[in-house]
């Protein structure tokens, strides 16, 4: 099983420096790219691969670039790496930012020319120190070697790449928040349309990818469409970083194809559950999306079939709720995180989500009363989709609609003992 985008990262995670990504074959995407194909032809080679977006949403890449003008009179573009990695559980895109950095900027290199922007940004979680210093270092080399800056490889290409490390804050992974923030203004999210396409950062026709996303980006020029679709078990193309964190023998992150089932992950991979311990649920895609219980563990990891089972695939980075773990705890905890992350820019979730998490709060200490339910309900499709003006809220309520509904019973058993049962 080829699995490219984790190939060359060591077992103690020291990245290759460029000179040994170079021999192993790093960079020959973007020597193709630059040098025999239009950007045209690079952004139709990125569709006819079906490459979905990494970062959660799952929007094809290419259409998304397609979308950038590319008309003679366009003027200043930019790209935009999204590396703000605050979804809870999970992982993936800190492992490749420490592991290859020299992946990354290749795809930036090649998405940059797809769009004809001449600056690149790199939007660094703040607590991720170590991918910072191997970035800078790896950027560097880049430079050096003329990968980066004026007259890339003597085609004419310009590109000035740049790391800004952010204040952390859980909402800049929605890209117009984050431009925002990266404009030095509060990030709260842009009124869409216009889509930052077409006014983004700055104003200017902006495009705004994901960590993993852009990793491959290098691989399917150098390789192509059809070998990109024939790593998938399911008609999505590629492998996908999955993770699992929790009461798991073997917690971890594995590159592994699109399309394997929950099972696998979880038994084969991680492990199992660790000796005493049951499965009671998890969450598949980091904390922001619903609950999947036993019926599904044969549910294949793809984008669609995961909606189709009633959650989202998220990041693929699977949170475990096991049996000795209160799930009225475990949703406390996630929902206190999104009610303290809340940019506050729009009622619902500004207000919403405290009273959420104070209720969650008030059933956990046995001050629940059966009305709490029925207010809690009401709260997940007052914070739904189309009631809030991005999807911070929606994504907080995923996991707390699906836990009523699972551990319906667990609740009520809060309520009439007045006492957490996991604490007595």
């Amino acid at each position: 099983m080829e699995k490219p985008l984790t190939q060359h990262i060591k077992p103690d995670v020291t990245p290759l420096t460029l000179k040994e990504y170079q021999k192993a074959g790093g960079y020959a995407g973007v020597q193709k790219a630059l040098k025999t194909m239009t950007p045209t032809e690079v952004t139709n080679l990125v569709k006819a691969s079906n490459l979905l977006g990494r970062g959660g949403a799952g929007f094809p890449t290419g259409t998304k670039w397609s979308l950038v003008p590319m008309d003679e009179n366009s003027g200043q573009k930019y790209l935009v790496c999204n590396a703000d990695e605050m979804e809870p559980g999970t992982f993936k895109d800190r492992y490749l930012l420490e592991g290859n950095p020299h992946q990354l900027i290749a795809g930036m290199i090649v998405a940059a020319y797809a769009i004809q922007a001449q600056t690149a940004y790199i939007f660094l979680r703040w607590a991720y120190k170590k991918a910072e210093a191997e970035l800078r270092k790896a950027i560097a080399e880049a430079y050096d070697a003329g990968l980066l800056g004026k007259n890339i490889l003597g085609t004419g290409f310009n590109l000035e790449m740049n790391v800004h490390s952010s204040a952390g804050r859980y909402i800049c992974g929605e890209e117009t928040a984050l431009l925002n923030s990266l404009e030095g203004k509060r990030a709260t999210p842009r009124t869409k349309p216009p889509f930052p396409a077409i006014s983004g950062l700055f104003g200017r026709p902006t495009v705004v990818n994901n960590v993993e996303t852009l990793c491959w980006l290098s691989h399917i020029v150098e390789k192509g469409a059809g070998w990109f679709k024939g790593l998938s078990l399911t008609e999505t193309g590629g492998t996908k970083l999955f993770g699992v964190s929790g009461k798991v023998k073997n917690p971890g992150l594995w590159e592994l194809p699109l399309g394997v089932t929950v099972r696998e992950v979880l038994e084969e991979h991680a492990g199992g559950m660790l000796a005493g311990h049951g499965f009671r649920g998890l969450l598949p895609g980091g904390a922001s999306t619903d609950f999947l219980i036993e019926q599904h563990l044969d549910v294949k990891m793809d984008f669609s079939t995961v909606a189709e089972a009633g959650s989202r695939m998220g990041t693929g980075t699977m949170i475990i709720l096991d049996d000795k773990t209160c799930p009225v705890a475990f949703l406390h905890n996630i929902e206190r995180f999104f009610a303290l992350e809340s940019c506050g820019f729009c009622t619902p979730c500004r207000e919403g989500l405290p009273w959420v998490e104070k209720i969650l709060a008030a059933i956990e200490s046995g001050k629940g009363r059966m009305e709490h339910l029925d207010i809690l309900k009401f709260q997940t499709k007052y914070l739904g989709p189309g009631n809030t003006f991005c999807a911070h809220a929606p994504g907080a309520a995923e996991p707390l609609q699906s836990g009523l509904n699972y551990f319906h019973d667990d609740f009520v058993s809060h309520i009439n003992k007045q006492k957490c049962p996991w604490k007595s």
